[in-house]
């Protein structure tokens, strides 16, 4: 077996899904020349959605300058991850605890949420084609530009408001609404499971009261996203989420972090997103792929709260280097701005780290050897290995995501 170091170039997988940016307007468009992706040529026309970067059974990174995969260098060489992470996480076959990936959102992805690890292992189970692994999907997203997004269940009397000023909401549901959990799912249920032709009706007769400028001054908010929903997925039942969920607008370096059980749907823009290791989403809404409405109303926590609940405030460990660290276990994420010539140290974590470079060139250094980094590039760090980052002639920024016992 040949030696590999502790820290070496992986290459990022890139998912193709509709709602991605198109072409050059990507970011996982524009990072994948760096990323050093085989045979990669840009297509103007086709949609670049997801960068993956990790174990993920549905699909690994690949390691540069070598035949294996990460999840088979890993499995070669367990000390990568860490004994400690071992201990607390399931590790086999080399598997790391998170997943980093890169969306650039061109349309809302579907209303959906990540069912808690007994839920997932549960469906795994019982439909294992479909919810494809036993883990769960906490996650995290964090802008890389502006960014739109429907999060969380909004305050009951936000709600209650709606109700009363949106015929057209109010038709499908049962309008006594009050602060109790059990009454919201009920409301929820009501409308997810509202009479197909309904729906259409109520959208197309509330669309066409928002185009004559008919809205009311509470739906001013949401009407060009009611509209904008309606264009890209005509008569779907979710476009109604607009008047339950938080419509989140979030600038570069802002960040939520959504746990089990939180509906939600990113809407616009480019983001890093980390969560647990799992591709596991029950979908009830804004999607042509199967809906899930019975498995989705029955896991939702159905705890309303405002947006900023779901926020995730940073804290600055060093003056280059920002840490966003989410309520749970599973992963953190660093951001590193290094300006032309400057260096950036971390010390050694006793977990696996992934880091990708979104802006500018440098390299990376370790005790034995460096690595040059542009935009796009992604590296793996071993367990208890310090590293440092230097940035070129111009700044360097990098995303690092990790895990500790």
């Amino acid at each position: 077996m040949n030696t590999i170091e502790p820290v070496f170039g992986i290459i990022p997988t890139i998912q193709n899904y509709d709602w991605g940016k198109k072409g050059k307007d990507s970011k996982v468009a524009e990072f994948a020349p760096g990323a050093g992706i085989c045979g990669f040529t840009l297509n103007q026309s086709a949609p670049y959605a997801e960068l993956w970067m990790g174990t993920h059974v549905k699909s690994p990174s690949g390691v540069i300058d070598r035949k294996q995969n990460l999840t088979q260098i890993l499995t070669e060489n367990p000390g990568f991850i860490g004994h400690q992470v071992s201990q607390r996480f399931d590790t086999t076959n080399g598997n790391l605890p998170f997943l980093f990936k890169v969306l650039a959102i061109g349309k809302a992805l579907s209303i959906q949420t990540h069912p808690d690890k007994k839920t997932s292992e549960k469906l795994h189970a019982e439909q294992p084609t479909v919810y494809t692994d036993p883990n769960h999907k906490p996650e995290m997203a964090l802008a890389l530009t502006d960014f739109k997004a429907l999060c969380g269940f909004m305050p009951i009397t936000r709600i209650a408001e709606y109700v009363k000023a949106v015929p057209e909401f109010n038709s499908l549901i049962d309008s006594s609404i009050s602060e109790q959990k059990a009454v919201l799912k009920k409301l929820f249920a009501a409308l997810m499971t509202a009479d197909v032709s309904s729906i259409a009706t109520q959208l197309r007769t509330l669309v066409a009261r928002y185009q004559r400028g008919g809205q009311k001054p509470l739906e001013e908010d949401v009407k060009d996203l009611v509209l904008t929903l309606n264009e890209q997925y005509p008569g779907d039942v979710g476009v109604f989420c607009a008047f339950m969920l938080n419509f989140v607008r979030m600038t570069p370096g802002q960040a939520i972090f959504l746990g089990a059980g939180e509906p939600h749907a990113y809407v616009e823009g480019d983001i890093m997103e980390c969560m647990a290791n799992s591709d596991n989403v029950i979908r009830a809404g804004l999607t042509p792929k199967p809906k899930d409405i019975p498995n989705l109303v029955s896991v939702l926590t159905y705890t309303p709260s405002d947006w900023q609940k779901h926020m995730v405030e940073p804290v600055d460990i060093t003056p280059r280097t920002r840490k966003y660290d989410p309520p749970i276990q599973d992963f953190t994420v660093l951001q590193v701005k290094t300006q032309k010539g400057e260096t950036e140290t971390h010390e050694a974590i006793p977990g696996p780290s992934i880091a990708i470079a979104t802006e500018g060139s440098g390299r990376v250094s370790w005790s034995g050897g460096e690595l040059d980094l542009q935009a796009g590039s992604v590296i793996f760090v071993g367990a208890e290995t310090k590293i440092k980052f230097t940035a070129g002639d111009s700044e360097l920024v990098v995303f690092r995501a990790y895990v500790t016992a």
